[in-house]
């Protein structure tokens, strides 16, 4: 029994990872075709940090957090 609730939950983890990459995925496309598009430095990288950090990140809850704080902060950084 123990078993199938561990296989359960890494499966479960492991959608939600992949859901979550892609949602960060398509919004770092945003900012950087913005970024390209006006030459602003910070939404460029911020779109292309977007792009690769879900590759480093295990966790469900430090991908969201670290996620929402790279979209957050174009916006209150300008250079």
């Amino acid at each position: 029994m123990f078993f199938w609730r561990k296989l359960a939950s890494s499966i479960m983890e492991g959608t939600a990872l992949l859901i979550w990459g892609m949602v960060f995925g398509a919004i770092g496309l945003g900012f950087f075709t913005y970024g390209k598009k006006q030459k602003s430095a910070v939404p460029l990288f911020a779109g292309i940090a977007l792009f690769v950090f879900p590759y480093f990140i295990s966790n469900v809850y430090m991908l969201v957090i670290i996620g929402i704080i790279i979209v957050v902060l174009p916006y209150f950084v300008r250079i």
